[in-house]
């Protein structure tokens, strides 16, 4: 038998923090924050108020927006020593593709406009290849997915489907993330109206209806013939036609369609109750995306950290992401934990992007890995298979 190849060295998300100390050295401190607090605080001085309220806000008097950050708080992690954590490895296998690490980019829909230029879907891909985190790259967005695709490297890109009510328009879409080149499809099942947020009822504000993050629909060849006429000609005529297919709500008897429109893995995105996991997985989906969307659609529910353990177990193996209330890399340890194979970050690197560009969202993805790295070489954990529930302790 012939020897085997000794395995490639795993990156060592650790050493950002090597870098930026002896940057200073030299006298270069940081210019983008640290910490989240810092983070949110500046990105909101550099957002436009109408993006920023987007952004930032949710659902109703936003308390499952709170509680998805504050569950994390409930948890521990236990410390465990003599374990010679020397080197980590965060590598996970997903979809056929090796991650170098479980976080991905959650998908934003206006992350176009956070970017100071207008073109925050590119600034994400091109993080995602400086990265090697993949983005989930949203229907809603200024540049079209071809485009986002093509700035993202050798980096997966997963596109999220927001199912319009056309068939037909979301076969294309579909079709077109495939000739693409994206690596999994994810549809978001929570989304097909939108949820009652006050911070933006308060402005009159919803960009999609001035226009704005339509670029998948706007070059897409069927909406075009449905529209009967280039939207350049006709942008309010699009608007409205956009309005009238954005969302439909779909039912179980959907998701034998959805499964057959495309040969790339499929995954549902917005499942929080263990049944609905299994009728998921039984259904033939390839994945389970556990998500409340970051609280921005329904106000009331449950923290999905709290759900995620459940829905864990009825996906009897199923890999099932995780996002909502991810703000740093202590959250992305315990996520994990619970049975999350990739964590998903969401406001965060949008935050990034309002910043600094690609810049800041590599900043805002090295600095999460980073802290979710040297949390597992101080605590004990070397290897993503070490941590389990038992590795967390309910606090008070």
């Amino acid at each position: 038998m012939s020897a085997q190849p000794p395995p490639l060295p795993q990156p060592a998300f650790g050493n950002y923090q090597n870098d930026i100390y002896l940057r200073a050295l030299g006298g270069v401190l940081p210019d983008l924050p640290m910490a989240y607090a810092e983070l949110e605080e500046r990105a909101a001085a550099a957002l436009p108020p109408s993006v920023w309220s987007y952004v930032a806000g949710g659902a109703g008097d936003e308390t499952t927006q709170r509680a998805n950050t504050e569950a994390f708080a409930r948890w521990g992690l236990y410390p465990r020593m003599f374990v010679g954590a020397s080197s980590r490895d965060l590598s996970v296998e997903l979809f056929g593709r090796t991650w170098p690490a479980p976080l991905f980019m959650a998908p934003i829909g206006v992350l176009g406009l956070c970017a100071q230029d207008g073109h925050g879907d590119l600034a994400a891909a091109r993080a995602a290849a400086r990265t090697g985190v993949p983005m989930m790259a949203s229907t809603l967005s200024v540049d079209p997915l071809e485009d986002v695709a093509a700035e993202l490297g050798g980096t997966p890109g997963i596109f999220q489907l927001y199912t319009p009510t056309d068939r037909d328009l979301a076969e294309s879409l579909v079709h077109r993330a495939e000739q693409a080149g994206y690596a999994a499809i994810a549809v978001t099942l929570d989304t097909w109206v939108t949820g009652w947020r006050p911070r933006d009822l308060a402005t009159g504000n919803f960009p999609q209806l001035r226009g704005h993050c339509l670029g998948n629909y706007l070059t897409d060849p069927v909406f075009r013939r449905l529209l009967g006429k280039d939207p350049r000609d006709d942008p309010q005529g699009a608007v409205l036609l956009w309005t009238q297919i954005f969302g439909k709500p779909l039912t179980w008897d959907d998701l034998g369609w959805l499964r057959s429109i495309t040969s790339l893995p499929l995954i549902v995105k917005g499942i929080c109750h263990p049944e609905d996991a299994r009728r998921a997985r039984d259904g033939g989906v390839d994945g389970i995306h556990c998500s409340n969307h970051g609280g921005r659609q329904a106000n009331g529910g449950l923290p999905a950290l709290t759900v995620l353990p459940d829905v864990v177990a009825a996906a009897e193996g199923l890999p099932v992401l995780f996002d909502s209330g991810v703000r740093s890399g202590a959250d992305v340890v315990k996520a994990l934990a619970l049975g999350a194979r990739a964590v998903g970050l969401g406001r965060p690197y949008a935050y990034g992007c309002a910043l600094g560009g690609t810049d800041g969202i590599v900043h805002v993805l090295r600095s999460v890995l980073a802290e979710a790295d040297l949390i597992m070489a101080v605590d004990g954990y070397p290897t993503l298979a070490d941590l389990t529930p038992a590795a967390l302790h309910p606090l008070p």
